[in-house]
């Protein structure tokens, strides 16, 4: 709790870059989901829009049901952060998770022409050695992988926004390295499960 309490201080304090993308682009975006939104959903969108335009840090915590749309929701975060030119690293407790994570905002990023891209163990030395140096010069914009996103090694150019999926099958060590990477991002989404 006393930490907490501290890194809500710390944070009160710090500054981050106002994501403010293109409406146009953004609502083409939008369009792309093929569902309504429910109303919890549309709220959780509304709040997350509404922090990263605030030129706060982002702590946030979505939570829900399976079929509650948590994945619709961090991707719309994506999406905010991506079209304003910023970076977001998106991290899953499994490969599993990864694949399924990649191929859906694949589809969904498609036609922004921003590039997304998976980082894992699955992921060989020369894909690993491709996305890195995309992230490092800012060419990919959401990496999408397992703890690996916060490695040591990966730099990235203009990371704005670290979103954790499945947050409680994290130790608590990843956990911290993936909160840390936030801090220097300007943003953390942690997300229950995506489904």
């Amino acid at each position: 709790a006393a930490d907490l309490t501290r890194l809500a201080r710390e944070n009160a304090k710090r500054r981050a870059v106002k994501i403010e993308p293109d409406p146009a682009a953004y609502n083409d975006f939008v369009i792309g989901f093929p569902f309504s939104e429910t109303p919890d959903q549309s709220r959780a969108i509304a709040a997350v829009r509404e922090d990263l335009a605030s030129g706060r840090p982002m702590d946030r915590l979505v939570i829900g049901d399976v079929g509650y749309g948590k994945t619709e929701v961090a991707m719309r975060a994506a999406a905010l952060v991506a079209l304003a030119g910023k970076q977001v690293g998106i991290a899953a407790p499994t490969t599993v998770l990864v694949r399924q994570h990649f191929e859906t905002f694949t589809q969904r990023f498609e036609r922004t022409g921003l590039k997304v891209a998976s980082l894992s163990r699955l992921s060989d030395a020369a894909e690993r050695k491709r996305v890195k140096a995309g992230l490092a010069d800012g060419s990919i914009s959401v990496v999408i992988g397992t703890g690996a996103v916060a490695s040591k090694d990966v730099e990235y150019a203009k990371l704005a926004l670290v979103v954790i999926d499945e947050e409680q099958r994290f130790g608590a060590a990843d956990k911290a390295m993936l909160r840390n990477l936030a801090v220097t991002g300007g943003g953390g989404l942690e997300v229950g499960a995506l489904e």
